[in-house]
């Protein structure tokens, strides 16, 4: 097993600790950046759009995934922070869930285009796909810290997970010893499932990005992600906080949400159906990009 802490540092009133998960996140991170600017940069516009976006995005995005997993955590009946509220804030314990970054950073990525008069849907198309391949390198970091594992399997490709890290009934190690016991490696089904739909989605872009109408790659991005998530909430994560006592996890209800969602974008999109608040999409943006000019600093008028 590889040690989740790479290094730790000593800096005098504290120490600073690196490891293997907050790096697999930056990097994958990094990775879904380059390529939503090469998307953006692709359709002729500035790819430092993206970069100018990607704080805002990290900042919320953390947020909104810590502020999901305590609200699946209370839904599932689980009380720790109602208990103590203080802890929401130890994201050091452990406990993000990238689908509620999702839906708050769509909402700042909207609030962004709208400040600064860019198409929101360039933004949600470059995103898509690089999403599913940053969510792909981070799974890496579930493994390192043995997490994110399913019931246990006798296939080949089975994972140890050691006792500390155990989940119940999988934590009698009478019945399921260490030596023997594997598990379904589900963060690399998931890993497989997005690199898989990213290639997918990737290959269409270069082949076909001039005819696929606005909002289209988006729309595809939510249901592939949906179903992904939805097929593996129900088979493979049995970790999960259940939807108020329902044999449906919390996150299966979002999942599927987001593909319906995704489903429904793509129609409209396409010209499928028609609704009052979207409207179709086109080969070309709603508009140009503007970036906005510096503003030039006051100086003071020289007396003569």
């Amino acid at each position: 097993m590889i040690d989740p802490i790479i290094f730790t540092l000593d800096i005098g009133f504290t120490q600073l600790t690196v490891r293997w998960y907050g790096v697999l996140i930056v990097l994958g991170v990094l990775a879904g950046a380059f390529y939503a600017a090469w998307y953006v940069k692709r359709k002729g516009e500035d790819p430092n759009i993206i970069w100018d976006l990607l704080i805002w995005l990290l900042i919320f995005g953390i947020i909104g995934a810590r502020l999901w997993y305590v609200v699946n955590e209370i839904i599932g009946g689980r009380t720790r922070y109602l208990d103590d509220p203080i802890r929401i804030l130890f994201i050091n314990e452990g406990g993000l869930n990238i689908l509620g970054g999702i839906v708050v950073g769509t909402i700042v990525a909207w609030i962004y285009t709208k400040r600064n008069n860019i198409d929101f849907w360039l933004i949600a198309d470059a995103i898509g796909p690089a999403y599913l391949i940053g969510q792909a390198i981070g799974r890496w970091g579930n493994f390192i810290n043995q997490e994110l594992y399913g019931p246990p399997t006798t296939l080949p490709w089975g994972i140890s997970i050691s006792a500390e890290h155990r989940i119940a009934p999988w934590n009698d190690l009478a019945l399921y010893p260490v030596e023997t016991t594997r598990f379904h490696p589900t963060f690399a089904y998931e890993m497989i499932w997005n690199l898989v739909m990213a290639g997918i989605l990737i290959y269409v872009v270069v082949k076909h990005g001039d005819k696929i109408r606005t909002g289209v790659i988006a729309g595809l991005t939510l249901i592939a992600a949906g179903l992904g998530r939805s097929w593996i909430e129900i088979y493979f994560r049995p970790d999960q906080p259940r939807f108020f006592e329902t044999p449906v996890s919390t996150s299966l209800v979002l999942s599927l949400i987001f593909a319906l969602i995704g489903l429904f974008i793509v129609l409209v999109k396409m010209g499928k159906i028609s609704v009052p608040f979207m409207k179709p999409g086109a080969t070309e943006y709603a508009r140009r990009v503007t970036r906005r000019p510096p503003v030039p600093r006051k100086t003071r008028r020289q007396k003569t």
